[in-house]
């Protein structure tokens, strides 16, 4: 079990990672992929970024924990880390509402765009 010192400090690296538009918007785009995940020219292609911009941002996000990388073959696939994602989502409602059952759920049907 993680200690409120590494939650916190974790929650800091997360927050950092996705406090970027392109951080951000990539991010999201990998959440709608699902467990498929998606190349990373695609992602760039999706984003309007160029490759090497993306690069550094994905590796932010990894850094993070936010997000895995697989090569496959000659492309390299991307996918947000459900896990990761789930815990901060935790961490930052966790006392919400003073512990009591008032806060919205967060469901994967809810669409913001």
């Amino acid at each position: 079990m993680e200690s409120i010192t590494d939650l916190t400090s974790s929650t800091v690296g997360a927050l950092s990672a996705l406090a970027q538009e392109h951080r951000l918007s990539a991010f999201r785009l990998l959440v709608q992929a699902g467990d498929a995940g998606l190349p990373a020219g695609e992602i760039a292609r999706e984003l309007g970024i160029a490759p090497s911009s993306l690069s550094f941002h994905l590796s932010q996000l990894s850094n993070a924990g936010l997000v895995s990388d697989e090569r496959q073959s000659r492309s390299i696939i991307y996918r947000a880390n459900y896990d990761a994602m789930s815990r901060l989502l935790e961490f930052l409602t966790e006392n919400c509402c003073q512990g009591s059952e008032c806060a919205p759920k967060i469901s994967p049907e809810r669409n913001v765009k």
